[in-house]
């Protein structure tokens, strides 16, 4: 049986920021959840999408503009964003940025 927990002593060690672009790492995934860290260079974007189930965004490092819907919004360490089903959402990383993606795939609808 495999361990029932994940467990990350430090978040910011997990991932290292590129010079240029995007990284990720999945840090836990299963039939239910998915978890992933971002490290994201100055200026990179994830460009505006959306996804057929609820996530949660957690910036542990850096500012970002995220979009949610039609809105922009700052995130710096600290910031913690819920979005719901086939919201649009994007982020656009103002400073070296490290983010924890959550996304609820048991909840997801089509």
């Amino acid at each position: 049986m495999s361990n029932p927990y994940t467990y990350v002593p430090d978040l910011l060690k997990e991932i290292q920021v590129p010079e240029n672009g995007t990284l990720s790492r999945t840090l836990y995934n299963d039939d239910k959840v998915k978890v992933l860290v971002f490290g994201f260079a100055p200026g990179q974007e994830l460009s505006a999408h959306t996804a057929p189930m609820p996530a949660t965004l957690y910036f542990a490092q850096g500012e970002a503009e995220v979009t949610l819907g039609e809105e922009k919004m700052n995130a710096s360490a600290g910031t913690f964003v819920y979005m719901a089903p086939q919201l649009t959402h994007g982020i656009l990383a103002k400073t070296a940025t490290i983010m924890l993606l959550t996304m609820v795939k048991s909840a997801r609808v089509s």
